[in-house]
């Protein structure tokens, strides 16, 4: 039987309070993007990966930098990041279906998206991707998230395991 697993990069919290609620819709083990496998666990059949949106995609080391002295002792990713994860991360050679998501602040006119260029990297990877990426808001920077994203991140998750679409 397949298992699954959330990997997440969380600066301020509200990434990793999405893969939470993810993690408990779905009954998976969730890890910090630090303590991640580099090799994924062969029982592993569903994979979802989140990261917060930082200068228009995936954090980089500087831009990391700058949110640790925004959060100073409260930052709960201060290791790799997802970028560097999935550019270490074993080819699998088996089919895993995988999902993509990120925190990011609200507003159509904003350019960028972790989440996208996590499903481009998983798809690069050979994973099945079957849906778009999904995002989930928070109201500045340090967040917080904004009411109701845990309870759609659950709908999220729950509609994975049925396959209808979010």
């Amino acid at each position: 039987m397949s298992r699954a697993l959330v990997v997440y990069e969380s600066m301020f919290g509200n990434t990793k309070a999405i893969a939470e609620a993810i993690g408990t819709a779905l009954a998976a083990e969730v890890v910090e993007v630090s303590d991640a496998p580099d090799v994924l666990p062969e029982d592993v059949g569903l994979l979802v990966v989140g990261a917060p949106t930082h200068a228009f995609g995936l954090s980089r080391p500087a831009t990391r930098k700058s949110a640790a002295d925004q959060a100073g002792a409260e930052l709960v990713s201060a290791g790799r990041g997802v970028r560097e994860w999935l550019d270490a991360l074993a080819p699998h050679g088996r089919r895993v279906t995988a999902h993509a998501f990120d925190t990011r602040l609200r507003g159509g006119w904003l350019p960028g998206s972790a989440a996208k260029a996590i499903a481009k990297r998983l798809r690069a990877l050979h994973f099945e991707v079957p849906e778009r990426p999904m995002s989930f808001h928070v109201t500045g920077t340090p967040g917080p998230l904004l009411v109701g994203e845990p309870a759609r991140a659950t709908a999220w998750a729950r509609a994975m395991l049925t396959g209808t679409p979010a």
